[in-house]
C-alpha cells in the first residue's frame, strides 16, 4: 500500500482542474480530507471521497427541478393537512463507524420509495386501494352482527316450532329464517364497509 501524498489546497485544485473555490466548497461541506493542521489535502482519501459523495448524473439546478417534481407530483398528494417537504440538503451525516454513507445508494434507496409513495397514491385515486383500519373495523362489526342476529334466532324461532311435528316443515322453516338473516346481515355490513371506507 503506497503512503498518503499530501498536497497544498492550491496544489489540489489544480491537480483535479477546479478553481480554489470548489476546494473551500468542498471543505466546507466535509468532502475534503485534511491533514490534522488542515493546511495539507490528504489527495487519495479526498478524491475518494469526492467520488463516493459526487452525483455524476446531475447538476444542481437540474437536482433543483427534481426535488421540485418530488414535491408538486407525490408528498402534494399524500395529505392536504401534512406540512410541505423541504427541498433544502440535509448536512451529511456520518455514520458510527466514522464514515460518510455512500451517496448513490442512499439515492437509488430515496428514489425507490418515492416511487412506492406514488405508487400508493395512484391506487388510491383508482379506489383500488383502501385503508387498513377501516376494512377491519368493518369486519369486526359485521362478524359482531351476525352472531348477534344468529344468537337472536332461537328465541324468536322456538314457539314456532314447538308446534311443528313434520322434520321436512322444521325444515324449511329454519332454513328460510336463516336465510333472512345472513341476507340482512349481508346488506348491513356492505353498508358499514360502504359508509367506512368513504369517512376515512
Amino acid at each position: 500500500m503506497t503512503e498518503p501524498m499530501y498536497l497544498s489546497k492550491s496544489a489540489f485544485a489544480a491537480r483535479i482542474g477546479r478553481a480554489p473555490s470548489y476546494i473551500t466548497w468542498l471543505k466546507n461541506n466535509n468532502r475534503l480530507v485534511l491533514t490534522a493542521d488542515g493546511k495539507q489535502v490528504d489527495v487519495s482519501a479526498s478524491e475518494a471521497l469526492i467520488r463516493d459523495t459526487a452525483d455524476p448524473s446531475k447538476t444542481a439546478v437540474a437536482d433543483r427541478h427534481h426535488k421540485d417534481r418530488l414535491q408538486r407530483d407525490v408528498y402534494s398528494q399524500l395529505s392536504s393537512q401534512a406540512e410541505p417537504t423541504s427541498t433544502a440538503a440535509p448536512p451529511i451525516a456520518i455514520t458510527p463507524a466514522g464514515q460518510l454513507p455512500d451517496f448513490q445508494k442512499a439515492r437509488a434507496l430515496r428514489e425507490h420509495n418515492l416511487a412506492q409513495l406514488a405508487e400508493i397514491e395512484l391506487h388510491k385515486a383508482k379506489g383500488s386501494l383502501v385503508a387498513l383500519s377501516a376494512v377491519q373495523t368493518s369486519a369486526y362489526n359485521a362478524g359482531r352482527m351476525l352472531r348477534d342476529q344468529l344468537l337472536g334466532m332461537p328465541p324468536q324461532l322456538a314457539p314456532e316450532l314447538a308446534s311443528m311435528t313434520d322434520p321436512w316443515e322444521i325444515e324449511k322453516h329454519l332454513t328460510a329464517a336463516i336465510r333472512r338473516s345472513l341476507e340482512d346481515a349481508e346488506r348491513m355490513s356492505s353498508a358499514d364497509l360502504e359508509h367506512a371506507l368513504t369517512t376515512s
